[in-house]
């Protein structure tokens, strides 16, 4: 999968999030991506934020940083 592709949809979740919720955004997201993502998608957004986490927003950067690891 294209991580720029996951990074973009990290961020409109986490967009949509930040509106909604405020403090609790994050684990807003979180819960999201851990509902609906892919174990793959999981492990690739992982991944990218391990890297670095280019392009990530604060709000999807917090969020995947509370993601338990997938195997």
């Amino acid at each position: 999968m294209n991580v720029e592709l996951l990074v973009s949809m990290a961020n409109d979740i986490a967009a949509f999030w930040d509106a909604e919720a405020g403090e609790g955004a994050a684990e807003g997201v979180r819960s999201h991506i851990s509902r609906y993502w892919e174990p793959r998608m999981r492990r690739e957004i992982i991944a990218h934020l391990q890297k670095g986490g280019a392009g990530l927003t604060s709000t999807a950067r917090s969020a995947i940083e509370k993601l338990a690891p997938v195997a």
